[in-house]
Formats: structure tokens, sequence, C-alpha cells
């Protein structure tokens, strides 16, 4: 057992190595937070999808901007899509799962927005369509995938793919991914040192 807990632990460092030496996805990662920077500068609301674990995370990180991550702050509008269990459930059943997102986006989302998507394959059906409706209204689309980006790659204004092919080790990437966004966005829009 200890074997096979070392393995998977070191399993996740490495991926979270082959981070580091992507300089093309460490670029994106800083286009990400001005992207968001400039967006809530510009009281653009940054909303999150995603499915299962990837759902977890998306709440999570709109829970950071809505909330706080490190500094005591105002609110800024972010929200997880799929927080509205009515909703969800009324649409799922009305219209299919598969549009759950892509109403919201289509209702309470407008030009300049950001609309930041989970899938560990890049292919949730729910999460394509939703971002062919941000692409549709100008809403800016970032993917968070594992290493081939899926059908999300070509929807995405911006891409952070994981080089993993593995669940949990895509997922844990995407959530430190998404804690420095959070973190540095904060930084930017809140520096009280300057």
């Amino acid at each position: 057992m200890n074997l096979k807990i070392h393995s998977l632990i070191s399993h996740s460092i490495e991926v979270k190595k082959q981070l580091l030496l992507d300089t093309n996805l460490m670029k994106i990662l800083e286009q990400c937070v001005t992207i968001v920077t400039n967006a809530f500068e510009q009281n653009h609301k940054v909303h999150f999808c995603g499915n299962g674990g990837s759902a977890a995370d998306a709440q999570h990180l709109a829970a950071e901007f809505s909330g706080r991550f490190y500094k005591n702050r105002r609110a800024l509008p972010s929200e997880a899509l799929h927080s509205n269990s009515s909703y969800l459930t009324a649409v799922a059943n009305d219209y299919g799962y598969d549009e759950v997102y892509a109403r919201l986006v289509d209702g309470t989302m407008d030009k300049g927005d950001v609309l930041i998507g989970l899938s560990t394959s890049g292919n949730s059906t729910n999460i394509v369509k939703a971002f062919e409706t941000a692409q549709a209204k100008g809403i800016i689309t970032i993917g968070l995938t594992g290493s081939s980006g899926g059908k999300m790659k070509s929807l995405s204004n911006y891409l952070l793919n994981i080089p993993s092919d593995i669940t949990p080790r895509i997922q844990e990437s995407h959530i430190l991914l998404g804690h420095i966004i959070c973190e540095l966005v904060e930084e930017n829009l809140f520096n009280t040192n300057a």
C-alpha cells in the first residue's frame, strides 16, 4: 500500500513538473489572469461550468472570487452555472442535460463576460454547447481540459490543457491553475501595496 501511495503522489508531482516546463501554457495562464482581471475591472462577470468533480472545482473557484481568496475585499461577480438545482433539474428534464449551461450562458451572460469551462476530456457536450453559445455572443472562453483539449480546444479563446489523460491528475492540476488565477487576479485588483 505504501508503494502505491508513493506512486500516486509522485505521478501528481510529475504532471505539475510538466506544467512548469511548458512555457506556452505558462504564457496562456498569464493571459488568462489578465483577461479575468480586465473583465472584473470593466464590471463583467466570470462564470464557471463543469460536471461531477469538475462542477465541484467550478463552484470552488467561483467562490474564491465572490467570497475571498486572501484579501478582505469586495465580492466579485462570479458564479458556477450549476448552483441553482431547481433550474438545473427543470432544464435537464424539459430540454435535456446537454442544454443546461448553454441556456444560462444565453440568458445571463453578455459580451465581455468570461466563461471558464472545466472538462477533463474536453468533450462534455453541455460545456461544448455552452462554449458555442458564448462564442456567438462575444463571451470570452477559457477551457481547462486534459492533454488533447477535446472538442473544447477549437472553442476556447484560451486553452489550459493539462499534460495527462488521468482524470484525478487533471483535476488536481485544474484546481492548482484555478487557484493561481484567483490569487493573481485578486492581487491585480486589490493591491494595497502600490
